[in-house]
């Protein structure tokens, strides 16, 4: 009997991500296969959950709620600056991606959402943040 996926095991799964709307966001069709450890929180929680038990030929579509997935959208994390209080070295361009340096130093990932004449309008949530997730997945070791 095939050993099944459980916490710790390292597993390699071909999976196509959908959108509710059957949009394709992120295939692994046509190249590797992605590895990862189970319950190392490598993937997203929906997925590392719904890979646990499955067994090298497994097939399997997970539905992954906005929770198990990226959370919601946090409207705070999308804003409009002026163009002057951006220190930019090449003209920007919707879905251009920066990174942000926070007064803590941290840095986030920041997406150019709308470019006028005067200001630049970021969002620092995920893409996919506020989406349910539908993936296909096969265990392939």
């Amino acid at each position: 009997m095939p050993e099944q996926a459980q916490k710790g095991d390292t597993v390699h799964v071909h999976y196509t991500g959908r959108l509710t709307n059957g949009e394709v966001f992120d295939s692994s069709d046509g190249g590797d296969p992605l590895e990862f450890e189970v319950g190392a929180g490598e993937v997203i929680k929906g997925f590392d959950e719904g890979v646990c038990g499955m067994s090298v030929g497994d097939k399997k579509q997970l539905e992954i709620e906005v929770e198990d997935a990226y959370g919601e959208r946090i409207e705070q994390l999308a804003q409009t600056l002026a163009r002057e209080d951006l220190n930019l070295d090449t003209e920007p361009e919707v879905g251009m991606s920066l990174v942000m340096q926070l007064p803590d130093g941290n840095q986030i990932p920041v997406a150019i959402t709308e470019v006028t004449e005067d200001s630049v309008s970021l969002d620092a949530n995920h893409p996919l943040a506020g989406q349910k997730l539908i993936f296909e997945v096969e265990r392939v070791k």
